[in-house]
């Protein structure tokens, strides 16, 4: 179904586009009826289908697969390094003290 993006979702439409019917009958009737050079019109004007109905003209072979959102891992990478049990800061690792001041050595060429 076509319709306006401003009006309401059971306002009135401007063209039926197709049905689908997820539950078909016994006599294993169609699930999708779609009139495609009406859908390439509208999609060729510039309407945007919803993820659902997207989702079923990927299906019928009118649009590429809809983007999908890849989720990194849970939790990521393990720290095992040892951590103190009174403290909770890591043990072992100990950074060698640096100074901020402006370190001047001399070298001489002879």
């Amino acid at each position: 179904m076509a319709a306006d993006s401003r009006s309401p979702r059971d306002g009135k439409h401007l063209e039926v586009l197709g049905y689908y019917n997820p539950l078909p009958g016994q006599d294993g009737g169609k699930r999708m009826g779609i009139n495609f050079d009406r859908v390439k019109y509208w999609l060729s004007v510039g309407a945007q289908p919803s993820n659902p109905v997207e989702r079923l003209l990927f299906r019928a072979g009118l649009l590429p697969p809809p983007p999908t959102v890849a989720m990194a891992r849970k939790g990521g990478p393990r720290d095992t390094r040892p951590v103190d049990a009174l403290t909770g800061r890591v043990l072992g690792e100990q950074k060698p003290p640096t100074s901020n001041k402006n370190d001047t050595t001399v070298t001489e060429n002879p």
